[in-house]
């Protein structure tokens, strides 16, 4: 493992056994590494409100001989992000333009492939029924993961009920949103690298209030296994800038419509419900259309 690597991956390993002041930079060294690189000690306590001991405790507790070192493992770190580009640029460099879409969509159904040989089917099971026999279930995903937390929690919604999908910008408001989770309530997590320490806060949060708790993340070892008792595993790396999030989300199809199976009643009467609901307010608020119907002319202002 690279000493780039070796940061964020002590980071998340020893997450659990941080301080709260701790914790605090640790959130905010994972998502502002390079600002944190260019400030001293005191300066990186005042940012995050903690002191500069602590600063100085949390580099060594992290295996660290002091802050310098600390520092300059923050250094590699954004070179290592710098990297990538060169990276991508090694890799797809060599090919031509018209070459790119079959090239990344080829690699794309290798990673759904790869993930659908690795992945555990009773670990899939366990989330199905998981979720079919929670009272409230919370979704979080943070940064490119949000759209995938967003896309799961709009048809769990529709299916089950009971969806409430984080919408954060800060720790604190993660845990507003999910005061009220406790036993007999699931919380899902998804995350992949740079995995995100906030997804990590909350699902530490739910776990310690007895709620059940599945992951979606690329590794066995992701941090984000630490406070799950349910593992689905896809691949997601790419050497590129931009991670590959097609398996994660044909693994969140496959969840769907697993449940939609074993809900089928429950989701048709859902679904007939909000055909009923469009279908009466369609003049107020209808944005899909259908079908092109030729008899609609365009007026433009002062035509008739």
């Amino acid at each position: 493992m690279s000493f780039t690597n070796q940061l964020m991956s002590r980071i998340n390993e020893r997450y659990g056994t941080l301080s709260k002041g701790q914790k605090l930079l640790a959130a905010y060294i994972t998502d502002h590494y390079d600002q944190a690189v260019f400030l001293t000690a005191a300066k990186l306590g005042e940012t995050v409100g903690v002191s500069e001991s602590t600063v100085v405790r949390f580099a060594m507790h992290l295996g660290y001989k002091g802050y310098p070192q600390f520092q300059k493992a923050l250094a590699e770190l954004v070179q290592g992000k710098l990297h990538s580009v060169q990276r991508m640029e090694d890799i797809y460099g060599r090919i031509t333009q018209s070459e790119i879409l079959e090239t990344v969509l080829q690699s794309d159904a290798k990673r759904i492939q790869n993930t659908l040989k690795d992945i555990d089917e009773q670990a899939f099971n366990l989330a199905v029924e998981t979720i079919l026999d929670a009272k409230q279930i919370y979704v979080i995903g943070l940064r490119s993961c949000a759209a995938l937390a967003e896309f799961l929690s709009f048809y769990l919604n529709m299916m089950v009920g009971g969806v409430t999908l984080l919408h954060t910008s800060s720790s604190s408001e993660i845990f507003e949103q999910m005061l009220q989770i406790g036993q007999g309530d699931v919380m899902i997590g998804i995350s992949f690298p740079r995995y995100s320490v906030r997804v990590l806060k909350a699902m530490e949060f739910a776990n310690n209030r007895n709620a059940k708790v599945i992951t979606l993340t690329d590794s066995v070892h992701s941090p984000m296994n630490l406070y799950s008792s349910c593992n689905l595993i896809a691949q997601s790396d790419m050497s590129a800038i931009v991670n590959s999030l097609v398996a994660p989300l044909s693994v969140i199809n496959a969840l769907l419509m697993a449940v939609c199976m074993k809900r089928q009643n429950t989701v048709f009467q859902n679904l007939e419900l909000l055909e009923q609901v469009w279908g009466e307010y369609q003049f107020y608020g209808n944005d899909e259309i259908d079908y092109i119907d030729d008899s609609i002319q365009i007026r433009y202002s002062g035509m008739e």
